[in-house]
């Protein structure tokens, strides 16, 4: 999701081509040779983990990886023999089995005239009683906003064990649009809109030269999950906001080269969804609900275009396509999967069943004094785009159809299937761009709780309506919505969370700036959940 309150389409897409290849940061990555990016690793399980590197050289080239205890590698725990291919964008992939579980690891790519790759950690996930684990939370990182604080926060902790990335880790826009005006030092490439294969790999290439993007993937695996913009804006399983058929062609087209970007270039597997066991403390599921079985987005702007009875109107389409049953983020299969796994998990004595996905789980309205909050002499377009969400409110609609609020008979599924099975849900998410602590319930009980992250650098809120204070906005809505606990509409950063048998601990971290590349006076916010208690526990 791109926030923004008046959408523009992007009339430029285009093939890469020569133009993209004015600059002198682009000449780099294209002309670089051995090892260019680092190294990455993710989806751990308690005896593997899989490794990333990417090495340019004449054609396929053999590396030889190796994994070790210790940084000095004098006793060599694991590895294999992977091949860099220009089939892939010269990006390596391999799974380490036979690993002992919850152990740290270091490993590095070696060529075959033994240049050396940089030398990454990672670590297998713990099997039986678990006393705490640490998880990094991100998603919305758009270079041209600003710098990657977040990421550099994080990897410079000791208390994490693993991050998650819930999706937006890349931006499709052309240059000069969301932001129109770049931050200086925030070039990407291509210039133009991301469309074909190459510009998605360039657009990688661009963004995992940034250090603290490339450090935290040095340090920590990644379970990570693509949500709209690694394929374009809303997207669906049909298509896309922004994308336009007739001038960037067949949607099933963009949408493989997208895929097979990311599949090469992030360290993940091809399961569209899976699960992750952190020993008898948690089961980590991590779904798809983006691209694959979604349900195009309702508007309900266009519904009441041509009305003269709003209410009528608004009723009728709460009433109807709203709360339709077929509506869905995962399809019927993934949901049969997910709701097999969640009970499974708490029938097995798993203390929490976390649930890492893209998109805000938790119902939010708009307060009735939305454009009251606005001044008399703001954008009256802005103003306009309030005054609809706040009657829309009114008749009880949600002003996000893009999140699980546009899907209310599916979010109702998850709960209930999450709660008859006695689980203990934590749900985390992003795309927001804004920090929000939801209180999750069905049929009138606690279901469980939602850490919905802000963003590393999109803007949230404060963008769009910046006369309004921070914290009048963030009371209106608490005072609107009985099951948000938390908001923050102004900040950027990213969230951790340390798990333990007993308790949740989740914290929002916010960055004092992003203007320049500094962590200084980074400040903390944070709300646990007592295990079995499925809400927030009072300060």
């Amino acid at each position: 999701m791109t926030l923004q309150l008046d959408r523009r389409l992007l009339l430029q897409a285009g093939a890469f081509g020569l133009a993209a290849l004015s600059t002198p940061g682009v000449a780099q990555i294209l002309t670089a040779r051995g090892f260019t990016h680092g190294v990455a690793s993710g989806e751990p399980a308690a005896n593997s983990v899989l490794l990333w590197t990417r090495y340019v050289g004449s054609g396929d080239t053999k590396l030889r990886c190796e994994l070790s205890a210790d940084a000095t590698f004098r006793k060599v725990a694991g590895g294999g023999e992977v091949v860099a291919s220009p089939a892939h964008d010269n990006c390596a992939k391999l799974v380490v089995s036979g690993l002992a579980p919850g152990q740290w690891y270091f490993y590095r790519f070696i060529a075959p005239d033994g240049t050396k790759s940089e030398v990454g950690r990672t670590r297998t996930l713990p099997v039986g009683e678990v006393e705490r684990f640490g998880i990094g939370l991100f998603s919305c990182s758009n270079m041209p906003f600003g710098w990657f604080n977040a990421y550099a926060h994080a990897a410079a902790r000791d208390d994490l064990d693993l991050i998650v990335h819930v999706g937006d880790y890349f931006y499709e826009y052309e240059y000069g649009h969301y932001p129109d005006h770049p931050m200086a030092g925030r070039a990407i490439e291509p210039h133009n809109e991301t469309v074909t294969l190459a510009d998605y790999r360039l657009r990688f290439a661009s963004y995992r030269l940034d250090p603290d993007l490339r450090r935290i993937h040095q340090r920590f695996p990644m379970i990570a999950q693509w949500d709209d913009h690694e394929f374009a804006n809303d997207t669906w399983k049909g298509g896309a906001e922004n994308h336009q058929s007739d001038k960037e062609g067949p949607w099933a087209i963009r949408r493989a080269a997208a895929e097979k970007a990311y599949r090469e270039w992030m360290p993940v597997s091809d399961a569209l969804y899976d699960s992750f066991q952190i020993g008898s403390l948690a089961t980590l599921f991590r779904p798809e609900t983006r691209v694959s079985e979604r349900t195009q987005q309702l508007d309900f702007g266009s519904s009441m275009a041509g009305q003269n009875d709003i209410a009528k109107a608004l009723a009728e389409f709460r009433d109807g396509p709203w709360m339709s049953a077929d509506r869905t983020l995962m399809g019927a299969r993934q949901e049969a999967w997910l709701y097999k796994g969640l009970a499974d998990s708490a029938r097995s004595g798993t203390r929490w069943q976390v649930l890492a996905q893209q998109v805000v789980m938790g119902s939010l309205k708009a307060p009735p004094q939305m454009a009251d909050l606005v001044p008399a002499g703001a954008d009256p377009k802005v103003r306009q785009a309030l005054m609809a969400i706040a009657v829309a409110s009114k008749a009880g609609l949600p002003f996000n159809m893009d999140s699980w609020d546009g899907y209310p008979a599916a979010r109702e599924r998850l709960l209930r299937a999450a709660r008859e099975a006695d689980c203990n849900l934590v749900v985390l998410s992003g795309d927001s761009h804004n920090a929000w602590g939801n209180e999750l319930s069905v049929d009138g009980r606690a279901a469980g709780v939602e850490y919905a992250g802000h963003s590393v650098t999109s803007p949230g809120y404060e963008a769009y309506l910046p006369s309004v204070s921070p914290a009048d906005l963030a009371a209106a809505l608490r005072g609107a919505n009985p099951g948000l606990a938390f908001a923050d509409t102004s900040r950027r950063g990213y969230v951790s969370l340390d798990l333990t048998p007993e308790r949740v601990n989740g914290q929002w971290h916010f960055m004092n700036t992003i203007a320049g590349r500094s962590t200084a006076g980074t400040t903390s916010t944070g709300l646990s959940v007592n295990w079995n208690e499925r809400r927030f526990a009072k300060a």
